[in-house]
């Protein structure tokens, strides 16, 4: 997204004559979580950042990472910061959600339809974004890709008509995407990220909505093997850290720490989309099955889903944010040739 935004250098400002920052060379833990597993592209870039950090602070901010889960879901880890059992956590837009609502603008379902566009209104929604979660009591250290969602199934679904004779994984803590999966024609299934690998394995659900970088990493894809090729909204996500914590690390160091958040960020960027391509490849090798579809049906996926528009800038997004997205690829799209 955008490099030091407004929100972060009136941070900035405030920092440096914050009463409770730490003196030059006192030692800062940083406790982070993730949902993302060791040896992922996501951990390590945040190991990246770990001793990028610890070469910019000159060994006074150390991060110790909670990778895989072990601290919880994202909301558990929202909650942690809070109280002070943790300090920062690389988070989903789905995790974003028990922050602010307004992240989620970029998963509005078959609305941005390309890097190129997702590049465009990242870009200049960023700003207001991370002013929101600044409100909120947390900083953004750097905006991150997950991956194009798709949706993987047992077996091959094209129509609207088809995925609504299914059950499909919603995940837990989202109740108002749960909703506007029922208004898209789908039958919705609640449960735990972490259970979906028994969910499919029982027949609690029948498919499920995920990058398909995830579905490899995880090997979920072996229990649902066909992969719908629409791609469904681009799954972003943050590394955020509590304005408290932020405050204890010393002013001098503020600018570099973000700067080399925001690097890393963009060398892994480039890499989640290589792999993206790849990890498709990979699992066709292995018997992913791409369901094709024709105009005509992609037509009518996206007539279905503009019906749930309503729906999602009343109850799910602020509606400035909402109507921001939608002008700015109204206004991407009159750009091009």
């Amino acid at each position: 997204m955008t490099r030091l935004t407004t929100g972060l250098v009136l941070l900035l400002a405030l920092a440096i004559g914050s009463p409770t920052s730490a003196a030059a060379g006192d030692t800062i833990q940083v406790k982070m979580a993730t949902m993302a597993p060791e040896g992922t592209t996501w951990y390590n870039a945040l190991r990246e950042l770990e001793q990028r950090w610890l070469e910019i602070s000159d060994g006074t901010v150390q991060l110790k990472l909670y990778p895989g889960g072990v601290a919880g879901t994202e909301a558990t880890q929202v909650r942690k910061i809070r109280i002070g059992q943790l300090h920062a956590t690389a988070l989903s837009n789905i995790g974003l959600r028990e922050i602010d609502p307004a992240p989620q603008v970029t998963q509005i379902p078959l609305l941005i339809e390309s890097n190129e566009e997702l590049e465009y209104v990242a870009g200049k929604l960023a700003p207001d974004l991370e002013a929101r979660l600044l409100e909120r009591g947390f900083v953004v250290l750097g905006w991150s890709e997950v991956g194009w969602v798709h949706f993987f199934t047992k077996k091959p679904m094209r129509t609207p008509e088809d995925y609504g004779k299914i059950q499909v994984a919603a995940w837990d803590g989202d109740p108002t995407a749960v909703e506007g999966f029922r208004r898209a024609g789908l039958n919705p299934v609640v449960i735990q990220s972490v259970d979906l690998i028994p969910s499919l394995q029982s027949g609690l659900v029948d498919g499920f909505p995920n990058a398909p970088l995830y579905a490899l990493s995880t090997q979920s894809f072996a229990l649902a093997p066909n992969m719908l090729d629409l791609p469904w909204a681009p799954l972003m996500g943050a590394t955020v850290i509590s304005k408290d914590k932020w405050d204890e690390i010393p002013a001098e160091y503020h600018e570099g720490l973000i700067a080399a958040a925001h690097e890393i960020n963009d060398a892994h960027r480039a890499e989640i989309r290589r792999q993206h391509g790849k990890s498709i490849e990979v699992m066709v090798k292995y018997g992913l099955n791409v369901v094709e579809i024709d105009d005509e049906t992609r037509a009518q996926w996206h007539e279905q889903i503009r019906g749930t528009y309503p729906y999602i800038r009343e109850e799910i997004l602020p509606a400035e944010i909402f109507d921001r997205a939608v002008e700015l690829v109204e206004e991407y799209r009159a750009e091009q040739p």
